[in-house]
């Protein structure tokens, strides 16, 4: 079944890969009725018995729901039977399990890519780590991206923030490197190296790739573009 872009439901026969023509396809959120695009969403998919389960990387098979709400708004529309309802309508199906920690797995699994992001961009060499390091490619313009833990010091963050901008030629401009949503504990064990508090990414494709699961965690979190109130989609 092949949905077209404002239907909520992913299409089984494409889910599983993006194609360059999907990932910038529209995808409608089965809570607010918001169009988004697929990478600005999060998929739930539904396994055969009916078992309603996160897809933070947006690949698992057959069928699957797109929500575009932060975790609290999850948690109300869990208690509040809004996403049953939704999904039920959905699928035109009332067969469906909700874990009562869907939100808490949601949470892991969106953290989980982020990090297994990271890891494949390490492991291909594309990934700098070490302030002093990250300091003298981002003076010398060979910085993409700059990421700070989210308990990484103010004075690290503002040398290498100043670093950056010397590189870009953009002093004055006010621009920074992005926190992420996880403290250097988390990052350290992720990517196996010893208190990493700041990173960088050498090259724009790699910062494309890492947004991605980045700012699905952070719409999750609330960090990011706040997402609409949970009013019903129009016609229901």
């Amino acid at each position: 079944m092949r949905n077209p872009p404002h239907d909520p439901l992913g299409s089984p026969e494409t889910e599983g890969a993006a194609s360059p023509r999907d990932a910038g396809s529209e995808r409608r959120c089965v809570l607010t009725g918001r169009n988004a695009a697929r990478d600005e969403l999060v998929r739930l998919a539904v396994s055969p018995d009916g078992d309603v389960l996160p897809d933070a990387n947006a690949k698992a098979p057959g069928r699957g729901a797109w929500i575009g709400v932060s975790r609290q708004e999850l948690e109300d529309a869990i208690a509040s039977g809004r996403l049953k309802g939704a999904l039920s309508r959905a699928f035109k199906t009332g067969a469906l399990a909700i874990p009562a920690d869907l939100p808490v797995r949601l949470a892991g699994a969106l953290e989980k890519a982020l990090l297994d992001r990271l890891g494949l961009e390490m492991r291909s060499g594309r990934l700098i780590l070490g302030s002093d390091r990250i300091a003298n490619d981002a003076r010398m313009g060979k910085v993409a991206a700059l990421y700070h833990a989210a308990d990484a010091k103010e004075d690290g963050r503002r040398k290498l923030d100043q670093a950056w901008r010397v590189g870009l030629d953009e002093e004055g401009s006010g621009r920074h490197g992005e926190t992420l949503p996880l403290d250097r504990q988390a990052l350290s064990v992720a990517l196996g190296r010893e208190n990493v508090v700041h990173l960088a990414l050498a090259d724009a494709k790699s910062a494309q790739r890492v947004s991605v699961p980045l700012a699905r965690l952070q719409m999750y979190l609330g960090a990011g573009e706040a997402a609409p109130s949970l009013s019903p989609p129009a016609g229901e």
